[in-house]
């Protein structure tokens, strides 16, 4: 870990703010109509039982780097426990110079892609912004199925409020910690919004009454 001092952004707090079951109901209702599969957990350890009676095991799955997973574990199963063909350790362990097309084409049609986002709208829509745009690909169309793990502080009230959350509660947050991990800035480079799902049944979205993530 890099020892440079940590450059950081003001932070608008009224984003971290947990939503109230009266917002949960509607944004679930919204997300449903659009095509969305939602389950909402309790807290964490709900949250993660979920998640892997979602997951087959043996599956190929792939993730971005997620605060959400990584904080209840789910990350570390996945890579470490041999359930699962794991799509980042062997990403990680192939030479960007020399086997790039391969990474790019291993990383985009994953059986499984899971994470998470940056705002639910009470209207039923998901933003998710990134600084490489990696795991939006699969996010979008790549992937067979999508499984994102959200904490409820994420529901904002439209795509415009998703917006401001992204722009002045995440991004300084993913800012910071891009210096820590890798002595770099972060940057809103590309945004998606997932509006609707055409398919039934390909994303799955497990809205926690907790805190998690950016």
């Amino acid at each position: 870990m890099s020892t440079t001092a940590v450059e950081t952004l003001p932070v608008n707090k009224e984003f971290s703010r947990l939503a109230t079951d009266e917002q949960i109901e509607r944004t679930v209702k919204a997300l449903q109509a659009n095509n969305f599969i939602v389950h909402v957990a309790q807290n964490g350890e709900d949250a993660k039982r979920i998640f892997f009676e979602n997951l087959p095991e043996g599956a190929t799955v792939h993730s971005g780097a997620s605060k959400t997973l990584d904080t209840l574990g789910i990350t570390e199963v996945i890579e470490r426990s041999g359930k699962y063909d794991a799509m980042r350790p062997k990403l990680w362990s192939m030479d960007r110079k020399t086997q790039g097309d391969e990474m790019r084409r291993l990383s985009v049609s994953p059986n499984y892609m899971v994470g998470s986002v940056h705002a639910l709208t009470e209207d039923g829509h998901a933003l998710a912004a990134s600084f490489s745009g990696s795991q939006l690909g699969p996010y979008v169309s790549g992937a067979g199925k999508l499984i994102l793990v959200v904490g409820a502080q994420k529901i904002v009230k439209d795509v415009n409020e998703g917006l401001r959350r992204i722009q002045e509660y995440s991004y300084p947050l993913e800012d910071a910690r891009a210096q820590q991990a890798y002595n770099i800035h972060s940057a809103i480079n590309k945004v998606v919004i997932l509006n609707a799902e055409m398919f039934p049944g390909r994303t799955t979205i497990i809205l926690v009454k907790d805190e998690l993530g950016f």
